[in-house]
């Protein structure tokens, strides 16, 4: 009975000599497109006729900052102040800059700081402030309908924008640059020509590459983006080089590559008419300036950049 036993073992052993090879079945699936994802295919715009022209980054000069806690009476700080809050839109889809920290479930990043910095100048306390997350497109909506005191997230300043929102001073100079998977070939915005690339809806960086692309797709956030790009839905994206680099810390398959070809400066987004709160906000950036803080925060989030370069210089039209 054992030699039979052992006869249908060898038997079996020869018949099934070396690896069995796996069926591969296809998936037939269609790759899922993020909600709000739309083909683009000129620049939006929200007036007829040229964009208007200004000297987009000369802001309100400050004043000498009032103690935390002793905001002057009727001015917006002194609301913010009586409200036992501030509230910022921020970004939680842009590490780095603005992200939620999935250990915590804290925003965090560049932008979060300094939001935080101007809570600390109103009340003497960096956490007394509500964080409202906002997409792109919904920055200036939400500083026109009051919802939010600021905006800190990567928002450029440009003379449209000025039309219907304050800015303070630049806190932060950022440049366009594109983002593709290692292996693609693409050496930057001028391979775009015949490729698929995404962008955000609401971001300056959608008009930078409308015609220097065959197709563009326009997402609500940055990290729709990154998974077209990981699910081969899109060749690239082209964004500020900050956020960029914030993908492309979460995906080691993919870099940032060409040059910078755009200039793009962010301000802190202030509701219309608060002319008290824009020059308030400039007085808590010239103190980061000034003692270090602003390039300490840019060493914490954006140090695997580079060393901290000197903070953008302010100008005031005033």
């Amino acid at each position: 009975m054992r030699r039979l036993v052992l006869a249908a073992v060898l038997l079996v052993g020869a018949c099934t000599s070396g690896p069995v090879p796996s069926e591969v079945i296809p998936r037939e699936a269609p790759v899922p497109v993020p909600a709000g994802a739309s083909t683009v295919t000129a620049a939006p715009t929200t007036s007829p006729g040229p964009a208007p022209r200004c000297d987009a980054t000369a802001s309100l000069r400050p004043g000498p900052l009032p103690p935390a806690g002793q905001m002057p009476a009727g001015s917006a700080m002194d609301r913010i102040l009586q409200r036992g809050r501030l509230i910022a839109g921020v970004d939680q889809n842009s590490y780095l800059m603005g992200f939620r920290n999935s250990f915590t479930g804290e925003i965090e990043g560049f932008d979060v700081d300094v939001a935080r910095q101007i809570a600390r100048a109103i009340f003497g306390d960096a956490t007394k402030v509500q964080f409202k997350v906002v997409t792109a497109a919904e920055r200036i909506g939400v500083l026109q309908r009051g919802e939010v005191d600021v905006v800190a997230r990567t928002m450029t300043i440009t003379c449209e924008r000025l039309k219907d929102v304050d800015f303070s001073a630049v806190y932060y100079q950022a440049g366009q640059r594109v983002l593709v998977r290692r292996n693609a070939g693409i050496a930057g915005v001028d391979a775009l020509g015949d490729k698929k690339v995404c962008v955000a809806s609401g971001s300056t960086s959608l008009g930078n590459v409308v015609g220097r692309a065959r197709t563009l797709v326009s997402v609500p956030n940055w990290t729709d983006c990154l998974v077209m790009l990981q699910q081969g839905q899109v060749d690239a994206i082209s964004t500020d080089d900050t956020i960029l680099a914030g993908l492309a810390a979460q995906d080691p398959y993919t870099e940032v590559v060409g040059a910078r070809f755009t200039d793009e400066s962010y301000g802190i987004g202030v509701p219309k008419g608060q002319e008290d709160l824009v020059r308030f906000v400039n007085g808590v950036l010239e103190r980061m300036r000034a003692d270090g803080t602003w390039a300490e925060t840019y060493r914490r989030w954006l140090g695997t950049l580079g060393p901290a370069p000197q903070p953008p210089v302010a100008r005031y039209r005033d």
